[in-house]
């Protein structure tokens, strides 16, 4: 051993004997995160609770499922499709402790004329009461051809006194799906959200509207044909949207939702917020029912890839292909899920329930 290399093991055993503790191979396990909670969703055995066919109106499907509690009673408004393939509007009803005796009602208005962005479907109601009036906003598709998504051009307006008459605002939309400057050009939108209300310090009621900006252009790649993001907007009115952002969008490294996603429905807990909502990927080609957090409502957290599928299709049946379009009810100590099967609600709207996660 030179004297060099004498001095250094020298200095080292030095340090050693005077308490600096030496440095591992071995790294200290950092602390493992939790992994993702979903509900344990218990789906009904008596599903499709609303199949298609309670009328010419909605025979062809039953879809879009948007829920108000009144009473002893749900109030459920849906897109039915009668045999041309048109959508409308439709409500039906039943008592809460039973979910399988509806009472179906019709459309609740009629599609827009020819050239009108709802020329051919009014579908994806939310409802919700704005000042002294209920709104109901819905998606317009129009007749352009060859256009996939973009053919929805824009969510418009329906007004009530009392949830049963209904009468259009104006012919145009009221919302559009631009003021993105990811996408300049787009204009394909959707709903599929609820309307949350915001009090703002100065006594003003500010809503946030969670609906689906579908950019999506046609294609044979499913990520680009589908693609789709869960946005918000604000208004103070219900009238006039600003203040667009994306809240939710697909993620490459989870296969059953990397093409899109819809519907973000949130809802209050004591321990922050959690979503349910629809994802795209390739893993199953269409939509499956997934679920989020956030601690303030426009930040989400999904866990890792895999965690956050909650209600992926099943079975021979009814929901084999594809589960969408969810919507969260509280019903007593639990929460009432109603979502859509195959075929975008040509099988149906079913439902689940399960225990709240706080």
């Amino acid at each position: 051993m030179n004297r060099r290399a004498s001095l250094k093991s020298l200095g080292t055993l030095a340090l050693v004997a005077a308490g600096t503790p030496r440095f591992s191979s071995r790294l200290a396990a950092a602390p493992a995160t939790p992994a993702f909670r979903v509900h344990q969703w218990q789906r009904d055995a008596r599903n499709p609770v609303l199949p298609p066919g309670g009328g010419a109106f909605d025979v062809g499907c039953c879809m879009n499922p948007f829920v108000l509690t009144r009473g002893g009673e749900y109030w459920l408004y849906y897109a039915g499709a009668d045999r041309s393939g048109a959508r409308r509007i439709c409500l039906a009803t039943c008592l809460v402790d039973d979910v399988s005796k509806w009472k179906r009602h019709g459309p609740l208005f009629e599609l827009g004329g020819k050239g009108s962005f709802d020329e051919t479907w009014c579908v994806l109601p939310c409802v919700h009461r704005v000042g002294n009036q209920w709104h109901l906003y819905y998606t317009g598709r129009s007749a352009d051809k060859g256009t996939g998504l973009q053919a929805f051009r824009g969510i418009g307006l329906a007004v009530s006194d009392d949830l049963l008459n209904w009468k259009k605002t104006s012919d145009e939309p009221i919302l559009l799906g631009d003021g993105f400057p990811q996408w300049p050009k787009n204009r394909g939108i959707a709903g599929g959200g609820p309307i949350l209300e915001i009090p703002q310090p100065d006594g003003r009621m500010l809503y946030r509207l969670f609906y689906t900006l579908a950019t999506g252009t046609t294609s044979k790649d499913l990520r680009v044909d589908q693609a789709k993001q869960a946005v918000i907007a604000h208004s103070e009115d219900g009238l006039r949207w600003t203040d667009k952002r994306v809240v939710l969008g697909p993620r490459e490294d989870a296969d059953y939702e990397n093409a899109a996603n819809i519907a973000l429905n949130p809802w209050k807990t004591k321990n922050g917020w959690r979503a349910v909502y629809a994802g795209i990927g390739s893993r199953f080609g269409a939509y499956s029912i997934c679920e989020a957090t956030s601690e303030d409502g426009l930040t989400w957290h999904r866990g890792k890839p895999g965690e956050n599928l909650a209600l992926a299709p099943a079975g021979k049946g009814w929901e084999s292909k594809m589960t969408e379009y969810p919507h969260v009810v509280r019903e007593g100590d639990q929460l009432r899920l109603l979502y859509c099967g195959n075929g975008y609600g040509a099988t149906g709207i079913g439902t689940a329930t399960a225990t709240p996660i706080d």
